[in-house]
């Protein structure tokens, strides 16, 4: 485990913070070498280009990004992941990723054009179709398999390895289009560079967290399984990952539209599917509340008519939209989401095996939280009137 979390209370005023996270040292030394990588990528894009071309490519590469990281996060509203962790995805994508992935396919075009007399065009176009799937994938990869390593038990679900794989991805493709923007800017000036950004930056956003979430899937089943041999769900989602590149980049390099069209289909197909994985887990997590959270009708802090409340996404946004209209909205959601972890903590406790002293501090700290939350809007609701 990365973070150190604690059975306290929430502060009074603001918003309560469940478990409040401590980042651990390790989680810091990535943050810090992510950056400085970063910062390397931005050198090369500098480097090879104009202070001009380097603007222009800058603002095009982030242009999309406001767009694309909030459709990503709109998944994770339900049960957030910590913030410090997404940003550490985001940031390994941008900067650990992409300076090696920079550094070994530059090396694999030379070997090829060096060791094996390849033209220097046919040694790119190998780079691109055949290297880069791999040697990308494999990169931003890793960053999941850290997280299964310092922070296991962030991961509760095929969403969240999606949520993961798509930070990393995100950060990766924002990098990679700059370094390519860049390049165009300096053969055809900023007209060249705009039409490779509609192309990269509008028609295809998300091509790498699309790849990438194959593995976040795989790992997710990896963590989440009690099968034999989960663990191999790594290795079949990281191929998956790369065939899904490869045949991207194969197709582009082929230059057909036809082929092109094809590619970008299958594309939306995956995504299609992607979307119905994480709408049916939340639809399930939901479901979940109506098995763990009877326990708690003695505390007070739950009544019948939360958990049918707490059991629908829709009747939860009417109790949202409800609460807003007193005053108490961010209440709302507080409690909601506290009894949404303290319900996934007893999926855990389930599936892992927690033992009964971790369990109860955890409890205690949801508990608390939810009881902060209710004082806010069921004095004003003594009979519990159904949400408007």
């Amino acid at each position: 485990m990365d973070t150190h979390e604690a059975a306290v209370p929430p502060a009074h005023g603001g918003r309560p913070r469940v478990l409040p996270p401590r980042p651990g040292k390790g989680l810091i030394a990535a943050l810090a070498v992510s950056g400085i990588c970063v910062l390397i990528a931005m050198g090369i894009v500098l480097a090879n280009g104009s202070p001009t071309g380097f603007g222009v490519s800058f603002a095009l590469g982030l242009a999309p990004l406001p767009i694309l990281l909030a459709a990503v996060l709109a998944l994770d509203r339900l049960e957030p992941e910590p913030r410090l962790n997404l940003l550490f995805a985001f940031a390994w994508g941008a900067g650990i990723a992409v300076v090696l992935g920079v550094v070994l396919e530059l090396g694999g075009t030379m070997v090829l054009v060096r060791a094996f007399d390849v033209g220097e065009r046919a040694a790119e176009t190998a780079t691109l179709v055949a290297v880069a799937p791999v040697v990308e994938e494999a990169l931003k990869g890793a960053a999941l398999l850290w997280l299964i390593w310092r922070c296991r038990r962030e991961i509760d679900g095929p969403t969240d390895g999606i949520i993961y794989a798509s930070m990393v991805g995100l950060g990766f493709a924002a990098v990679e289009n700059m370094i390519y923007y860049s390049a165009a800017f300096t053969e055809t000036g900023t007209e060249g560079a705009v039409v490779l950004f509609v192309l990269r930056g509008l028609v295809s956003p998300l091509g790498h967290p699309l790849f990438t979430s194959m593995i976040g899937l795989g790992v997710a089943y990896a963590v989440t399984t009690r099968r034999r041999g989960g663990f191999l769900a790594i290795p079949l989602g990281y191929l998956g990952a790369v065939l899904l590149h490869g045949l991207w980049n194969g197709t582009s390099a082929l230059e057909s539209l036809p082929a092109l069209g094809a590619a970008y289909l299958l594309e939306l197909v995956v995504i299609c599917a992607l979307v119905v994985v994480t709408v049916r887990e939340r639809r399930l997590l939901v479901a979940l509340m109506g098995v763990h959270l009877p326990a708690y009708l003695g505390t007070g802090l739950v009544t019948p008519y939360d958990i049918g409340m707490l059991g629908s996404l829709s009747t939860r946004r009417q109790a949202r939209r409800w609460a807003r209209g007193i005053g108490a909205g961010r209440a709302m959601s507080d409690y909601q989401q506290a009894a949404t972890e303290l319900v996934m903590l007893h999926q855990r406790a389930e599936r892992d095996g927690t033992g009964p002293g971790e369990l109860a501090a955890e409890r205690d700290a949801l508990l608390a939280t939810m009881a902060r939350a209710r004082e806010s809007f069921v004095p004003r609701s003594p009979s519990q009137p159904q949400p408007a």
